[in-house]
């Protein structure tokens, strides 16, 4: 069976307890994910450049693919101005500012594996 990430966080394949762990991983999993959520937690509103600077080396793509998953999964809100150019920037929702306290549980054990390691 292949892995399906909406099926996942839907609890479809394990309804058990385990089922909200693997739901939560799944929507902040991947490599850019928690850095796209570092970059965006102050509050401001930034636009793509912006948070693609702020996360170089990461290749449009990947980036416009995160930030989609992102607002489908109700973290980040993106905002499309009538423009010319078009101007989009993105802000996190209450959803995704909730995940502070998971951010930084996170950071420090972190820190601390860190630290016993070396």
């Amino acid at each position: 069976m292949s892995y399906s990430r909406l099926s996942t966080i839907n609890c479809e394949n394990n309804p058990d307890a385990h089922c909200n762990v693997e739901a939560s991983l799944s929507i902040l999993g991947g490599k850019w994910k928690l850095k796209i959520y570092k970059t965006l937690r102050n509050g401001e509103h930034l636009r793509f450049s912006e948070i693609k600077t702020a996360l170089e080396p990461i290749s449009d793509k990947t980036l416009s693919a995160q930030l989609r998953e992102m607002e489908t999964d109700g973290l980040l809100v993106r905002k499309v101005y009538p423009e010319v150019p078009p101007r989009v920037e993105y802000h996190l929702t209450e959803l995704g500012r909730s995940l502070e306290g998971i951010f930084m549980a996170l950071e420090n054990w972190g820190k601390q594996y860190i630290e016993t390691r070396q």
